[in-house]
């Protein structure tokens, strides 16, 4: 049976760090790193999401604040609040929760995010900064996933990482990370996607899967070699109302080395990471005064 990789209790140990590492910011400045967070609309996940990110925030001792905008709202208006944040100095993070309502481009809202400000990483700016190995942020999700692995002792050096996933949130950056020199890295990297051939042929290649394709309980035993690690991005919610991810745990646990659970697992690791980035943000725009 497979090593449970529980991020739950990961999370809240680099939580525990990121409140020390505020306290200590907080001495030597007078100033709380302070995350904006902009909810459009009335969608209940996403409403949850910005909760428990509030509520991280607050146990770690950095500032909160919620901005709510009517699911009506123009793009243009938007746009405005975002400005508002970008030059607000008090601001130091800025996190616009996806998905946006249809009237509006999420491309033109998240570039208009300061870069200095983009604790997603998602600032053209900072992906491109991100790709040639000087990241100003990490993407909270797969760095995330880096630090699940890093906490639990899994060498990654020379390893064949296969990602099934290429979104810009989770599948690309993954890969990028992964990709890089230095440590919890320095793996070979294949990203497979909807469009790739012979999937099962590469996906049983992989000493690492990370899987991040949106799609409930997709990777079965077949799919994986015995011995592997497997992270598990998906959070799925099927007909009878349960919360499963993108692999079927109960198949896949049997023959890896390790996994990690859905719920459990990656989301609390995200938190961490959006925490993080937010007192990396505060520091950066502390040493430009």
């Amino acid at each position: 049976m497979a090593q449970l990789i529980d991020g739950k209790a990961i999370a809240t140990r680099l939580r525990g760090r990121i409140a020390e590492q505020t306290a200590e910011f907080q001495r030597q400045t007078g100033v709380t790193p302070h995350l904006a967070a902009v909810l459009v609309g009335d969608d209940p996940a996403s409403a949850v999401y910005v909760r428990s990110k509030q509520r991280a925030c607050e146990h770690a001792g950095l500032r909160s604040t919620l901005h709510r905008l009517d699911a009506g709202v123009s793009q243009s208006e938007l746009l405005t609040l975002v400005d508002q944040l970008n030059n607000d100095a008090d601001v130091h993070g800025i996190l616009v929760q996806l998905p946006l309502p249809r009237q509006i481009a999420e491309t033109a809202v998240l570039d208009a995010v300061s870069p200095l400000k983009d604790v997603d990483c998602f600032h053209p700016e900072n992906v491109g900064l991100l790709s040639q190995g000087r990241p100003r942020f990490q993407p909270c999700t797969p760095a995330g996933c880096q630090a699940l692995l890093k906490e639990s002792g899994i060498e990654t050096a020379g390893a064949h990482v296969v990602v099934l996933g290429r979104s810009e949130i989770v599948g690309k950056p993954m890969a990028l990370l992964m990709v890089q020199k230095g440590k919890t890295a320095d793996a070979t990297v294949t990203v497979c996607h909807s469009r790739t051939r012979n999937l099962s042929a590469i996906t049983r290649q992989a000493d690492i899967l990370i899987a991040a394709l949106g799609r409930p309980q997709f990777v079965t035993a077949e799919m994986v070699q015995p011995g592997v690690v497997v992270i598990d991005v998906g959070i799925n919610r099927t007909a009878d109302g349960a919360l499963v991810g993108d692999v079927d745990f109960a198949s896949v646990s049997a023959v890896a080395r390790a996994i990690t659970p859905v719920p459990g697992g990656v989301g609390p690791m995200t938190i961490a990471m959006l925490l993080q980035n937010t007192l990396t943000a505060a520091r950066l725009q502390q040493s430009r005064r």
